[in-house]
């Protein structure tokens, strides 16, 4: 054979085979990748080709499926009282990935999830009838917060401290998940979302920390009672007033100049949210106590999931005293989410036990079995002991009863709280932020909340967790006890 022939020959052939190998490294290894990109209009084609399961509150569906009309994609996701349950679904969109519980339960919502599959859909390969979600919200307390933050922008969370089921994620200013479900019209919904200053698409209840203010006195009161500092809520402590910054020339001043906080009482000062114990008291711990105590209650957490991934709450490390000082009333670099914040008043309602928060019960097929069952309290910690649990809480019901927390009261009920209101912007430029953070008790009931004001029409002198954040928590605290 001619030797060009031959070159040309053995050249085709290695072209030929150069086609095989590709050809069979796209089907069987970069298939898959090709099948599940995002961009695949084939995934949302399938996806929506059937209506999807749906999440459940208080045993009804607070979403659906609808038909669509002169779209490949023949169903969409629609919302019982969208703006009411968003931070708790998030939105199942034809355009973009889904979010909170729609995100997490993806693959269970729209039938692909293994666990579904039976015998048949396996021989078969055919895609199973979508599974439910079971949530543990409480509709009366969920609303209850809605309705109470109104036009302010701000968040809300219930716990039941004896089982860790969340009975309430409330966050405000919302939005209707509705808006985004359907590809032809979500494009405009989502610009016009990310435009608005207010960020209704922000979930602040579970991902937006923030300085929590003197709420976070009880981590420090209580790393203080554990450790031994001092004995009981109503030994008085070691505690000028004002209290001169360590290494600095400012004073640690409180915001009542007429307040008995000179050597206060742990009790005494929650009742009269004294700045000069708690600064003092962070600084004669050190801040490794104080931030041990506060990662026991769930700080510096990267992996809480509820199922819904929160943002991590922050006890900072490497502060001097001064800075120190000021993390004891949580300022600095402290930040907290109203998750987090009732996560604490949660543990010390429970004697000193916190039950792992989580808001939702089980996860079943299309006919209602249980395909997975959350247990409650199945993960419980120890994080005080129960005569620190016990002490705490008689100091917080002092708080609601004779202190910084009236606006709480609830009659027929034992109710405990904690006000807070954190600096916000340089020099405290900007309106702060009004927290509170509290439990109640009543006819075997039992109920953990935190609130958040962000912002609020009030004038800047009457903002206070008091008079902004405690209504919130009682009218939702009444609703969970009533239920």
């Amino acid at each position: 054979m001619n030797k060009t022939i031959r070159r040309a020959s053995v050249f085709a052939l290695l072209l030929v085979l150069a086609l095989l190998v590709r050809a069979t490294w796209v089907q069987f290894y970069d298939g898959q990748a090709l099948a599940d990109d995002k961009d695949n209009r084939r995934n949302a084609i399938e996806t929506y080709s059937s209506p999807l399961g749906n999440i459940i509150v208080a045993g009804k569906a607070v979403t659906g499926s609808a038909r669509t009309e002169g779209s490949d994609l023949a169903y969409k996701r629609t919302y019982t009282d969208g703006e009411l349950y968003a931070a708790v679904t998030g939105y199942a969109s034809q355009a973009y990935a889904p979010t909170q519980l729609e995100g997490i339960y993806a693959n269970l919502l729209n039938g692909t999830d293994s666990k579904l599959k039976t015998v048949m859909d396996t021989v078969t390969n055919q895609r199973a009838e979508p599974g439910n979600v079971v949530t543990t919200i409480e509709p009366d307390v969920q609303k209850a917060g809605y309705d109470a933050l109104g036009d302010k922008k701000g968040a809300a969370v219930a716990i039941d401290p004896t089982t860790g089921r969340i009975l309430a994620v409330v966050s405000t200013p919302s939005y209707d998940p509705s808006s985004l479900t359907d590809a032809n019209t979500a494009g405009t919904a989502w610009k016009k979302l990310n435009a608005d200053p207010e960020k209704p698409l922000t979930n602040r209840a579970l991902r937006q920390p923030l300085p929590p203010g003197s709420t976070f006195k009880l981590v420090v009161a209580a790393a203080a009672l554990e450790d031994g500092l001092y004995s009981s809520v109503d030994e008085r402590t070691d505690s000028p007033n004002p209290y001169p910054l360590p290494g600095s020339t400012r004073t640690l001043d409180n915001e009542n100049a007429s307040a008995p906080c000179e050597n206060a009482t742990i009790r005494v000062a929650l009742r009269y949210s004294c700045n000069n114990v708690f600064g003092h008291m962070a600084v004669q711990l050190g801040q490794d106590k104080v931030r041990a105590m506060a990662e026991k209650f769930g700080f510096n957490d990267t992996k809480q999931d509820v199922p819904v991934r929160a943002y991590a709450s922050v006890y900072p490390k490497g502060m001097d005293d001064a800075q120190t000082a000021l993390s004891g009333i949580g300022q600095f670099d402290v930040t907290a989410t109203p998750l987090q914040m009732a996560m604490v008043s949660a543990a010390i309602a429970n004697g000193g036990k916190l039950v792992s928060p989580h808001m939702v019960s089980q996860i079943t097929n299309s006919g209602g079995d249980v395909l997975e069952n959350y247990d409650d309290g199945a993960d419980t910690k120890e994080i005080v002991s129960s005569s620190t649990a016990e002490q705490l809480q008689s100091a917080m019901q002092t708080v609601v009863d004779d202190g910084t927390g009236t606006n709480a009261q609830i009659s027929g009920a034992t109710v405990g709280g904690k006000t807070g209101t954190a600096q916000h912007g340089e020099n405290n430029s900007k309106t702060p932020y009004a927290w509170f953070t509290s439990y109640a008790k009543a006819d075997g009931k039992e109920v953990a909340v935190a609130v958040m004001v962000e912002q609020s029409d009030a004038a800047r002198s009457e903002v206070s967790g008091n008079g902004l954040a405690a209504p919130v928590a009682k009218a939702m605290m009444e609703a969970a006890l009533k239920g």
